[in-house]
């Protein structure tokens, strides 16, 4: 505990640290604060939140969990008909789109491989793209409020303007397109100025801010009528905890491959030519390399099998992909997971570019001879610690459908037992934790995390 008392202290004595940290913090709360200022059109005040009002009004479940899953990433700015509705997320969708193309367009392969020009213009393309991603997502978020949420005939007191007027669609598309560009800006002066990945920390902030909210209504469900009492919450605290080291593990866990370079020396004297052996290090494959892409693959295909059950309302097999919490929408959830983690780990790990990077400087993998065998040698590897991976990815995806109705009685807090966003705020967290413990060694200070490196220093 005096160990961490301290690394605060020396956090807080770097001024260039502080100022991050606090900036960080400050435009962290600008972007809570838009969060809860609605849509000028739209008086929430009449119905609160959108998603209760849904169910409440017979919405079905499947809907309600992943419309509420949407939300979490917001902050609950969907569910409030906020300027922030949209929140960060078409910037996220525009940035995959952009690397999936990169596979196929060689312009934008150019320009992966051209350093910081080209990474500032990759930057430029995804800002237009993320502009006209929000121009699609814009009217069909304020077509899913006018007819689903708030349907105007029933709902008239909930309405400034008349929803089929051009004065409520235009304002609303513009503010809603300025709110989620406003935070891209956002997230990209915190990654600039302050600490951290700066989309993804607003992420995270916006999945942690609907914890309290989920936690407090667990408690009031297990103390009430038919709960299990405090005993079950101090459980699933324990149980809790134990996923979140869980995911921590499966974050971190990598492969070393052990590599040596090498460089020739000329002796002099008409002796031949020696390898003489540079310094041992390593390339670090990770065992989730793909991360949390594939569930957001998974989740982005899992409306298809509910559209099925309108071919045959009366199969109950079908039925049950309407349900986030049924069998077979999670076993499907699970399979799809493990097909994208093996398809984003191919995409995202050119095995061919590490070797021809190790053979031109001078690198090479211990009994593995340099270019095409060695390219076989990394994908072999890969492919054997992504099955486990993969494996365990699924685990994580569909563990709130275990625990939902086992010992934890409410879908919010269900959520964070598992799938995108445990797995987002454990990965948010290590990186953050990374940077400042990297900017604490630099300064002469243990970090956050004791190191061998920061042990060895000392002696």
């Amino acid at each position: 505990m005096k160990e961490f008392i301290q690394t605060l202290k020396n956090i807080w004595s770097l001024k260039e640290l502080r100022d991050k940290i606090l900036l960080t913090l400050s435009l962290v709360l600008v972007y809570r604060f838009a969060s809860y200022v609605s849509l000028p059109a739209i008086n929430t005040a009449e119905v609160g939140n959108l998603l209760q009002h849904y169910q409440n009004q017979g919405g079905n479940q499947q809907g309600a969990g992943l419309l509420g899953l949407l939300s979490s990433f917001t902050g609950g700015a969907f569910s409030r008909a906020s300027i922030m509705a949209l929140g960060i997320m078409p910037y996220i969708s525009a940035s995959i789109i952009v690397q999936l193309m990169g596979m196929a367009i060689p312009y934008l392969q150019k320009l992966q491989k051209d350093g910081e020009s080209g990474r500032n213009t990759l930057n430029q393309i995804t800002r237009w793209l993320t502009i006209l991603v929000c121009l699609v997502q814009a009217p069909s978020y304020l077509t899913s409020v006018t007819q689903f949420f708030l349907p105007y005939s029933q709902f008239q007191s909930a309405y400034f303007i008349d929803p089929a007027s051009i004065m409520f669609w235009l304002p609303s598309i513009i503010i809603l397109v300025a709110g989620s560009v406003f935070a891209m800006w956002l997230g990209e002066k915190i990654t600039d100025k302050g600490i951290g990945n700066g989309i993804s920390i607003l992420i995270m902030v916006g999945i942690l801010a609907d914890l309290p909210t989920a936690f407090y209504q667990e408690v009031l469900t297990q103390n009430g009528k038919g709960g299990l009492g405090s005993i079950m919450i101090l459980i699933e605290i324990v149980f809790w905890l134990l996923v979140i080291l869980l995911a921590i593990i499966l974050s971190v866990a990598v492969r070393k491959i052990p590599i040596q370079y090498v460089s020739r020396a000329q002796a002099r004297g008409g002796v031949s030519r020696n390898l003489m052996e540079g310094a041992r290090q390593w390339i670090p494959l990770k065992v989730n390399a793909a991360g949390v892409m594939p569930i957001i693959f998974a989740q982005a295909l899992m409306f298809v099998p509910g559209l099925l059950t309108k071919v045959d309302e009366s199969n109950t097999f079908l039925a049950g992909f309407k349900n986030v919490f049924s069998w077979q929408y999670n076993v499907l959830f699970a399979l799809l997971i493990i097909i994208f983690s093996f398809f984003y780990t191919a995409i995202t790990i050119p095995v061919n570019q590490m070797a021809d990077d190790l053979k031109r400087n001078g690198g090479l993998i211990p009994k593995v001879r340099p270019g095409k065998e060695t390219a076989d040698y990394l994908d072999d590897i890969l492919s054997k610690i992504t099955l486990p991976g993969a494996i365990f990815l699924s685990i994580f995806a569909v563990l709130p459908a275990v625990v939902h109705g086992t010992f934890v009685q409410t879908d919010r807090f269900a959520l964070f037992f598992g799938g995108t966003s445990l797995l987002i705020m454990v990965g948010v967290v290590l990186d953050t934790v990374q940077q400042i413990n990297t900017y604490l060694l630099n300064h002469h200070y243990d970090g956050l995390m004791q190191s061998k490196l920061s042990r060895s220093s000392n002696l």
